[in-house]
């Protein structure tokens, strides 16, 4: 997965800078993003702490585990039904 240049910590900065009344185009100029990354992290992000910033992401993590597990559980039982279906 690819990590961006800014940490979670970083965006909820940003974020509260925008809430301490910075211009969004003045912010972006700043930081060195887009209006449309701003945006992105608004709606990710917004209202976040860094401590919630963080258990969402091992949430997503945990998340993401269980998908892979879950994949791999439907494929085995597949390959399972074809081996028995063929005898």
């Amino acid at each position: 997965m690819r990590r961006g240049r800014f940490t979670e910590d970083q965006i909820i900065g940003v974020l509260r800078e925008h809430e301490a009344g910075v211009k969004t185009a003045e912010l972006c100029r700043k930081h060195g993003i887009s209006d449309a990354t701003f945006y992105t992290w608004k709606s990710k992000y917004g209202g976040m702490t860094v401590s919630e910033a963080a258990r969402l992401r091992t949430l997503e993590d945990e998340n993401r585990r269980l998908k892979k597990l879950l994949a791999e559980s439907m494929l085995d039982v597949s390959a399972l039904k074809d081996l028995l279906g063929k005898n």
